[in-house]
């Protein structure tokens, strides 16, 4: 926290000292311009160096002051109104200062008044533009910060979901076995333990490695293989290495699931196909099961909140690098997707 309000600190100083050093230059560009030996032109610019930082505080005041009050408020006109009254202001005031203070050999008379009126919008405009500019990033960052916001929040709901889920499809493996009394119910209840720890802290991280992902989908299947023994025909097949690349965590088990929750029961001969494919530069990934005539016309079967929920995630997360397609064909309900890593 302290470090985070010292690079706040930092920003705005950085952003000051920045205008001070343009100032500078441009109070110094008619000495550097000038030649040496121009005694006349180099006394008449000193004795306008007081006049002249009065245009210097017009931009602080146009830019630093009162812009991000007025502007903050969405009161535009009333901004640029200001600027043109206090731009009047600071041209009467220069008068006065040139004539009775500066220039007192002058007194009563017009004074330099038409090269210090474009001087003074000069600065009152550029003090304008300032300000717009800052107000119209800052606008902007306030967007995409509050863009972020509403994805993240939504995504944390989405994760939501998927827990409990998860987790009510896994107990009724172990409660399956509990009732058989099979001798199996005590290593799976230590299998699903280490997935309940993967779903509910690893895959609370925004994103994991593709290793713990594939890793975590390997346990899933291998305790489904122990739940329905040989009643269910299983194949995994898993090509490629799990690279550097980094995943939403939770994409392909809904998938199974749903393979398992529509692939087994009243379907004769179940068989449950997975496939994740990995390159450098994609994910591909299908899932399919066998389904009934009685699974194909039910038209809810498989828009369950699982596969909505990735669906929405995917859209959230990989627009424009993912493709997902599920559909029916040959007594085969399949699901695929894809993901293109960003390189």
């Amino acid at each position: 926290m302290i470090m985070m309000g010292k690079g706040r600190l930092a920003q705005p100083l950085a952003r000051h000292l920045f205008l001070l050093f343009f100032w500078a230059v441009w109070l110094a560009l008619p000495f550097i311009m000038i030649d040496d030996d121009d005694t006349k032109h180099r006394d008449l610019f000193i004795r306008l160096m007081p006049a002249s930082l009065t245009n210097v505080l017009l931009f602080f005041v146009v830019g630093e002051w009162l812009g991000p009050r007025l502007l903050s408020q969405q009161r535009l006109k009333t901004y640029l109104l200001a600027v043109l009254g206090l731009s009047v202001v600071f041209i009467v005031g220069q008068g006065f200062l040139k004539n009775w203070l500066l220039f007192p050999e002058h007194r009563g008379v017009v004074f330099h008044m038409f090269r210090g009126m474009v001087q003074v919008f000069f600065a009152a405009a550029l003090g304008a533009g300032y300000a717009l500019v800052r107000h119209t990033l800052k606008e902007e960052k306030s967007r995409q910060e509050e863009q972020q916001e509403r994805l993240q929040s939504e995504l944390s709901f989405l994760r939501s979901q998927i827990s409990p889920h998860f987790l009510f499809n896994i107990l009724n493996s172990i409660v399956y076995l509990i009732r058989s009394k099979s001798s199996k119910a005590e290593p799976v209840t230590l299998q699903l333990s280490a997935l309940m720890r993967y779903m509910l802290y690893e895959s609370a991280d925004a994103q994991i490695p593709l290793e713990k992902e594939i890793g975590h989908l390997k346990n899933y299947v291998e305790l489904q293989r122990i739940r329905f023994e040989e009643d269910v025909e299983i194949r995994l097949d898993i090509e490629g290495q799990a690279t550097a690349h980094i995943i939403e965590p939770m994409l392909m088990i809904p998938f199974v699931e749903n393979a398992f929750k529509h692939g087994v029961g009243l379907v004769q001969s179940p068989e449950i196909e997975i496939r994740v494919k990995m390159t450098e530069k994609q994910l591909s990934f299908v899932a399919r099961n066998k389904i009934t005539a009685d699974a194909a016309e039910d038209k809810d079967s498989y828009s369950g909140i699982g596969l909505q929920n990735v669906r929405r995630r995917l859209e959230l997360l990989y627009p424009n690098a993912h493709k997902m397609e599920t559909g029916e064909k040959d007594g085969w309900f399949e699901a695929r997707l894809s993901i293109d890593f960003q390189t």
